[in-house]
């Protein structure tokens, strides 16, 4: 059996969720941008914006001069992630194989063995359009192909609306004409090395056999060999958020670099985490933090927690030293999210006489405040930690 792959593109999907927002910003040019940052850069622009110079990571100061009366709204990173949230579980209702990014508009579907449920597979890409349109005002271009790659390609070759399905077998036949930017995979590096040997098509790259581009591309030079030709193994991988991860978010309102505030938010955020895997008796076994500064721009760091824990102090300690290590910057932060994931049940079996250790006099303290809190409310009862500072919210 063919593979069939779907892939779901909504153009310029952060513009799209804040035009939803204010419908009276729909069709003009619009950039999303940080704001108050001398060396913000844009997060995502509209087709009109496009049209007059405007890219994504251009430096909002650069954008500004080529026309300074275009609107400029503030990333909303949560309402991104809410969007995403809403697609995916509309998705789900016809394959569980789902691949996505967090807040970037981008859906592959797996649906070969959908078919006797669902139908042809056009026809479930058709279905979701209709109901990401109807259901969330999000208009998404799709494809269907046998992998990934050349799905992706056809999405990009009919933006901003539009549709493609690409036959099983004619997949190189499809490539052959288009220019290497096209190709997911190949870097800028990539392209300007092709380019010193006068390739700018996928044509005329595939003349080099695959001897020929290990002379400049080394290892990877398997990996383009079968780029070029339509060829691409990796299987759509099935994510389930609430099954896998559990997350917290904070947007701060006045951007900070202040240590103090920064460690406050990161404890509260995991006192959040933890309090959710205690009720639902979990552990976890990794987490990930992401910082978003105000030129937007991320970085992020992640650490493997041996032994698993729901501990607030422990997983505090783990991901205060993944602060650190993200926190690469100077510039001032303006989002965070911390991501706990591996989730597993924890350690039944305990020592018969083990001694009371300092760990598990910290368990029954946080046992003792979730009791309290379940009670009387959150704030009657702090660390000392979160009284310091400020973390408010927008």
């Amino acid at each position: 059996m063919e593979r069939a792959v779907i892939h779901l593109n909504i153009a310029d999907f952060a513009v799209a969720v804040e035009t939803n927002r204010s419908p009276s910003l729909r069709g003009r040019p619009l950039i999303i941008a940080p704001q108050g940052s001398p060396r913000a850069v844009v997060y995502d622009m509209s087709d009109q914006a496009y049209q007059e110079g405007i890219r994504k990571g251009m430096p909002l100061t650069l954008a500004n001069r080529l026309n300074r009366n275009i609107p400029i709204l503030a990333p909303g990173f949560n309402r991104y992630e809410q969007a995403m949230k809403g697609l995916l579980k509309e998705s789900f209702a016809f394959t569980p194989l789902v691949e996505y990014g967090s807040s970037d508009g981008h859906l592959f579907l797996d649906v070969t063995s959908s078919g006797r449920l669902f139908g042809p597979s056009a026809d479930v890409a058709f279905r979701l359009k209709k109901t990401f349109k109807s259901a969330f005002n999000l208009d998404p271009i799709w494809s269907v192909a046998t992998s990934k790659l050349v799905a992706k390609v056809a999405t990009r070759l009919v933006k901003p609306l539009g549709e493609y399905i690409v036959a099983p077998g004619d997949e190189e036949a499809f490539l052959a004409p288009l220019p290497l930017h096209l190709i997911p995979g190949l870097t800028t590096a990539d392209l300007n090395r092709l380019r010193e040997f006068n390739l700018f098509s996928v044509s005329e790259a595939r003349r080099l056999t695959l001897e020929q581009l290990k002379i400049p591309f080394l290892q990877k030079a398997p990996l383009i060999y079968d780029w070029i030709r339509g060829m691409d193994p990796s299987p759509v991988r099935a994510f389930s958020e609430t099954a896998s991860t559990l997350s917290a978010d904070h947007e701060f309102s006045d951007d900070t670099n202040h240590a103090g505030i920064l460690r406050k938010t990161l404890y509260l955020m995991i006192e959040q985490i933890c309090k959710r895997l205690r009720e639902k008796n979990l552990h976890s076994s990794g987490t990930k933090l992401i910082l978003s500064y105000s030129d937007g721009l991320q970085s992020a760091s992640t650490a493997k927690l041996s032994p698993s824990t729901s501990n607030d102090t422990a997983l505090f300690k783990k991901c205060a030293l993944l602060l650190d290590k993200a926190w690469t910057r100077r510039v001032r932060i303006r989002h965070m999210r911390l991501i706990c994931e591996k989730l597993c049940p924890p350690m039944v079996q305990a020592d018969l006489f083990s001694p009371e250790t300092k760990e598990t006099k910290q368990a029954a303290l946080i046992r003792a405040m979730d009791r309290i809190r379940n009670r009387f409310g959150h704030a009657a009862v702090q660390t000392g930690l979160t009284l310091t500072g400020d973390t408010t919210s927008s």
